[in-house]
């Protein structure tokens, strides 16, 4: 398996959405067994000049566009709920978000926000550094969420 990471720090849904294509392309094989992750909202629920970056139905709207634009493409699609950060009133957005992402998600789904901010060593290391990015516990710890699901969907 060969993942690219495809990430841009601080884009929205709205960015990832307008440019994942033009990227995913000359990744393409024909033949091959090719698939698409995405996982975007926290960036979304950041608050900025008193209101969120992106409104939630945007965000929904960026997601249904996601998926049909890889689906377009031939790829089966997985997709990973966005995870809490440090600040508690913006975690509690992200998993407001994230709950309205898994009601419209029309690809495998795996909830993040709410099993991080409850236990585990994500919060306490991205309070401990950035605010949003947590150390090699807190990144195991959502490895071990998403590990499964994943799993049962590239077997599947």
């Amino acid at each position: 398996m060969t993942a690219y990471n495809l990430g841009v720090r601080r884009e929205t849904s709205v960015e990832v959405v307008a440019r994942w294509r033009a990227e995913a392309r000359p990744r393409i094989v024909a033949g091959a067994d090719m698939r698409v992750v995405f996982s975007f909202g926290a960036n979304d629920a950041t608050v900025e000049e008193g209101r969120v970056r992106v409104a939630p139905g945007d965000t929904v709207r960026a997601l249904r566009e996601a998926l049909e634009g890889a689906a377009e493409l031939g790829l089966p699609a997985f997709v990973v709920g966005p995870p809490p950060t440090g600040d508690e009133a913006h975690a509690e957005r992200i998993e407001a978000l994230s709950a309205c992402l898994a009601g419209a998600c029309t690809a495998p789904f795996v909830e993040v926000a709410g099993p991080l901010r409850r236990r585990g060593p994500w919060l306490d290391e991205a309070r401990a550094g950035d605010g949003a990015h947590p150390g090699a516990g807190g990144y195991a710890q959502l490895a071990a969420l998403v590990r499964e699901p994943f799993l049962r969907w590239v077997r599947g």
